[in-house]
């Protein structure tokens, strides 16, 4: 009979996810929202299906631990460094300027100054499952915006102990002593995680891996980030962010990618599944007794911390309204941790009080799903006509720039990279950049043909630039104008046709078109598969090529001409089927 239930609330939980979920997409809702409405459809408010959220809750928040695992894997140690500014600092503000706020306006209300502080300490936090899934899903976290609400949100699984202490020690009973151990417990966990990682996790992943059974591999995987989470809450931290930790660990490791792609199902599903536990745990109940009581406090909170978000972001250098308002709108919710805090604040809340807390928290994550549409719709193109993005910081200093990171330009770096040779990548497209970063690859986003970009990517100290940028105006503005400031540096072009490669002639820059030398290899191969032997296809295309570039040379000097071209043209047609006429009888 268990084995019945269990098998028939699986088919539940799929069939709500299956069902519901393609079509909140196909509306352009997102799969966040719709996850959370078929809880709300299949829980004990809805059509009854599931009666007990809570027993799946708990297995499902190891969706939330895989996802932070595979956020960890994109960030190395020198990475989370450079993020420490806004982590430590924006986090800090955000979450003390958001529990002021938040206790001032509850007291205001006439809420008791106790309950105000309990509210505000959890409402201040935001879920980092629906904001980064959200973010994942619709691109948008690799961006600064989405990168600041990263940083934040990291921040608030810091900022659990503090708020559990300080709701631990004006709780208890005043006859027991306040166990000061605890941090003391985590921070040593945090350490034994950290020199754990770097002295065995890559000899014990090498010893699995060298079993050749991906099974295996697969199992060991899911027994570490969960065996890491695990320990992480013995000892009162977040689960999430021990697995973290793992992945930040792992992120420059041989194993990286292997582990994405052998986590990335799990996560999926046990994430989908949580949110749809979420959902369920919604008590509509109260919508019908208290509706504007639970809405008014939802939306007032969403509203409170978005306009505390944006100014914050605003004070660290986010200056253009895109980033700001997306890290708004992204954080404006409040996170899975109020249950937990409000759960622990004990004998501090009244019954009523704690539930009609947990309604508002959980339609304020009903609202970030609808806020990120907004957003995607509406917002963001509307931010994209009126102030460009702002090109990224470039920090780093390579003998070699390459500007334009698509087909041509990623194979260049490949070659040079392997060779070990630092190349700083530039490209204008933001969903490119954000397509090669998920690969591993570091790029900024910049227009090249910008002197204060060029400048700032070291082209004064670089020894090379490669154009290879798709729009040919662009890509001859950006030889002409590094001819021009930077004439010690060695420029090699992509020209997509044969009229670009003359204009790079006239700048005396070397032109590669893109097409031409693969165009030579299927032309060998074509001979090859006529039966010419291979050392005699080979030579005439190398016969061909040589003439080819000469003919460009010669038929530079007349590019205006329309009829010298087209009779340079005939005539090089002529001196060719001589030249491969004497080459074939050779």
């Amino acid at each position: 009979m268990q084995d019945h239930g269990f098998l028939h609330q699986a088919m539940v939980y799929l069939a709500a996810g299956v069902i519901v979920v393609p079509v909140f997409k196909r509306l352009g809702l997102g799969s966040v929202l719709g996850f959370l409405v078929a809880g709300v459809a299949i829980g004990p408010w809805g059509l009854r299906l599931v009666s007990e959220p809570e027993a799946i809750l708990g297995f499902a928040e190891f969706g939330v631990v895989l996802l932070l695992f595979l956020v960890g894997l994109e960030l190395n140690p020198r990475r989370l460094w450079e993020l420490r500014k806004p982590i430590l600092g924006m986090g800090a503000v955000q979450v003390l300027a958001a529990i002021a706020a938040l206790t001032a306006a509850g007291i205001a209300l006439g809420v008791p100054a106790g309950v105000a502080a309990i509210a505000a300490s959890g409402f201040a936090m935001s879920s980092t499952a629906i904001a980064l899934a959200s973010l994942q899903e619709k691109g948008l976290l690799a961006t600064p915006g989405g990168q600041a609400s990263f940083s934040v949100l990291l921040f608030q699984d810091l900022a659990v102990i503090p708020l559990l202490l300080f709701l631990n020690f004006f709780s208890m009973d005043t006859r027991t002593s306040f166990d000061w151990t605890a941090p003391a417990k985590g921070i040593g966990a945090i350490v034994l995680v950290v020199a754990g990682g770097r002295l065995l996790l890559r000899p014990v992943l090498r010893y699995v891996a060298n079993t050749r059974l991906r099974e295996i591999f697969v199992g060991f995987s899911l027994f570490l980030v969960i065996g890491i989470a695990m320990l992480m809450q013995l000892v009162g931290l977040s689960m999430a962010l021990g697995a973290f930790l793992a992945g930040v660990l792992l992120a420059d490791s041989e194993y990286r990618h292997e582990l994405e792609l052998d986590i990335e199902p799990f996560k999926g599903l046990l994430l989908g599944l949580f949110f749809i536990a979420v959902g369920m745990s919604v008590d509509l109940g109260l919508f019908l007794t208290k509706p504007l009581l639970i809405l008014g406090i939802a939306l007032g909170v969403v509203a409170l911390k978005a306009a505390l978000l944006y100014p914050t972001a605003k004070t660290f250098g986010y200056c253009g309204r895109a980033d700001a308002t997306l890290f708004a709108l992204a954080l404006s919710q409040v996170g899975e941790f109020a249950f937990v805090l409000f759960g622990a604040a004990g004998s501090l809340l009244e019954r009523g009080t704690r539930d009609a807390l947990n309604a508002a928290v959980a339609v304020s994550m009903l609202s970030t799903p609808l806020l990120m549409a907004l957003y995607e719709r509406v917002l963001a193109p509307r931010f994209a006509r009126i102030e460009p993005r702002a090109a990224d910081a470039i920090e780093e200093r390579n003998p070699v720039i390459v500007a334009g990171f698509g087909r041509f330009g990623q194979v260049v770096q490949r070659v040079l990279a392997g060779l070990g040779t630092g190349v700083t990548v530039i490209d204008y497209d933001p969903n490119q950049i954000e397509l090669v970063r998920r690969f591993g690859n570091k790029a900024y986003y910049g227009d090249a043909s910008r002197l204060d970009l060029l400048e700032a990517a070291g082209a004064a100290g670089a020894k090379l630039l490669v154009v290879a940028v798709d729009r040919p105006e662009t890509a001859l503005q950006i030889a002409t104008l590094a001819k021009e400031h930077f004439p010690h540096l060695k420029l090699i072009a992509r020209a997509r046709s044969r009229s670009d490669a003359f204009d790079y002639l006239d700048l005396g820059v070397p032109a590669l078109r893109e097409t031409f030398g693969s165009a030579l290899e299927a032309a060998e191969a074509s001979l090859h598969a006529l039966g010419h032997g291979r050392i005699a296809a080979r030579r005439v295309v190398n016969r061909f090529r040589r003439h080819d570039e000469r003919a460009l040379r010669q038929q530079a000097k007349h590019r205006g001409d329309i009829k010298q071209l087209i009779s340079l043209s005939q005539q090089g047609r002529e001196d060719l089927a001589k030249l491969l006429t004497s080459e074939r009888a050779r």
